[in-house]
């Protein structure tokens, strides 16, 4: 019975989110649903003392980077960088190559730190004009974008300073930097067979004789007039690529420089006392190894905001209340959202149910594949990377720590693959980066839904590889 209430407030909470609900709302309800059929006198205290703190403690540490991250994301798009950066792209790779095109634009800028929703609504209308131009049904789009941006530059290479592969870092004493052989390994592994399905499932429809599509929607006409297919006005008017490209490579450059910089500064830990800030009541101590990672993102994209401001402030200038105000806003969305997921997971954590749960997911005797089943099922259950990783952590990271400790596995080993495995299965059809993605441009689950899941197997499939490659190799 334990378990089924376990079961129960995980679909609940699974529906809910695919049917479009506020997970921030509904992820209490789930936990203290469950509380509720367990314990009724526990829900209150459960409320105050484990959910409460566990969402707080998650904003706490990682807000700052989802406000970051979306302000960065914003004004690389309002500067005209990303767009700048698509022409170039489709000039020297081809507008022949156009899930290529796609593929290394979408990489560029998430790798670069551009959150991936803005990345969806940036890529979108140059990406429209480049099938059309090319005849490609455009109903293979959202596989080429989902590649880009949902799979190896969010969880795979080593600095990305998406979420997904930031987290980790304070549960495993990580850097987000983790594993780089190891990483580069799973990324190129990854876009090989994606590549490979794209083109595959292009040439197959193509030669039935389908053609773009008749699509009449505004956003198309208009991707239509602003592209221009990389040349004419608009493309004269964008910013240089190179300086378009200088923002991303700083972030990354930062990331990497800050990372070993503030261990060598800080040493293993620092204590704030009275005699640095005389109103403090009491020593206040941070262990650095659980910060680094997120403090050498959150410098590498402040670096990169003060970048486009001074590179771009006259393209940005008019519109940089209401667009900073809108990213402002994504990022208190996608950070509570999250968090609540968090605090979730810590409830379930604590249910008879989720021992039963835990217990059989130990019996997996190797450690790296319990890790990655653990938290890629989360992750498809919850719709969400971050918030399935979440969930698994907070219940689970000690085990998989003791469980790679006894079997002398790097914890960077650990952390990457916990966080390619949280990028796994989580583009199931109720994840909120897929429905984005369909809505932006205008397709349905049924029209284009096979093709985003012909990555979330091959993603899934590429966790499970970089952990052969490990044994077999050593290859950190």
């Amino acid at each position: 019975m334990s378990f089924l209430i376990v079961l129960a407030a995980l679909v609940f909470l699974m529906f809910a989110a695919y049917r479009g609900y506020s997970v921030i709302l509904f992820a209490p309800i789930a936990a203290l649903g469950a509380v509720l059929l367990t314990e009724p006198a526990a829900v209150a205290p459960v409320f105050s003392g484990i959910f409460m703190e566990k969402m707080v403690g998650f904003v706490k540490l990682y807000f700052p980077v989802f406000l970051l991250g979306a302000v960065f994301g914003k004004l690389v798009e309002m500067a005209g960088f990303s767009q700048s950066i698509v022409h170039a792209a489709i000039r020297y790779i081809g507008s022949s190559r156009a899930n290529a095109v796609i593929v290394a634009v979408c990489a560029l800028l998430t790798y670069g730190g551009v959150s991936l929703f803005v990345v969806v609504f940036a890529v979108y209308p140059f990406a429209a004009e480049l099938y059309r131009q090319s005849g490609i049904p455009k109903r293979l789009m959202p596989g080429a974008i989902a590649l880009g941006a949902f799979s190896f530059t969010m969880d795979t290479l080593p600095g990305t300073p998406q979420i997904q592969n930031i987290i980790p870092t304070t549960f495993f004493q990580t850097t987000g930097w983790a594993a780089p052989s190891l990483s580069i390994v799973g990324a190129i592994a990854t876009v090989i067979a994606g590549m490979f399905y794209l083109e595959w499932r292009r040439r197959s429809v193509m030669a039935t004789g389908e053609g773009y599509g008749v699509d009449d929607r505004k956003d198309d006409k208009e991707g239509e007039k602003d592209s221009g297919g990389g040349a004419g006005p608009a493309a004269a008017d964008l910013p240089h690529p190179l300086l378009s490209v200088a923002p991303l490579v700083l972030v990354g450059v930062a990331n990497y420089v800050l990372t070993a910089a503030i261990a060598q500064h800080y040493g293993t830990s620092y204590t704030l006392t009275a005699d640095l800030l005389p109103g403090l009541k009491a020593p206040v101590e941070t262990p650095i190894k659980t910060v680094v990672g997120i403090w050498a993102v959150e410098g590498a994209l402040l670096l990169g905001i003060l970048l486009v401001c001074v590179t771009a402030f006259r393209r940005i200038r008019a519109s940089f209340a209401e667009g900073t105000k809108a990213a402002v806003g994504g990022a208190l969305l996608a950070a509570m959202n999250t968090a609540s997921e968090y605090g979730f997971g810590g409830v379930i954590a604590a249910l008879p149910g989720f021992i039963a749960v835990s217990e059989s997911l130990r019996r997996i005797p190797d450690p790296l594949v319990n890790a990655a089943i653990s938290v890629t099922t989360l992750s498809g259950i919850t719709g969400s990377a971050s918030g399935g990783m979440s969930i698994a952590l907070a219940a689970m990271a000690d085990s998989f720590i003791a469980g790679c400790n006894a079997a002398g596995i790097p914890l960077e080993v650990l952390h990457r693959v916990v966080a390619m495995a949280s990028g796994g299965m989580d583009t199931l059809p109720h994840n909120g980066a897929v429905i984005t993605l369909l809505a932006v441009t205008g397709l349905t689950h049924k029209q284009s839904y096979k093709d985003i899941f012909g990555i979330t197997v091959i993603k899934t499939a590429a966790v499970f590889f970089v952990i052969a490659v490990y044994y077999l190799t050593g290859l950190v």
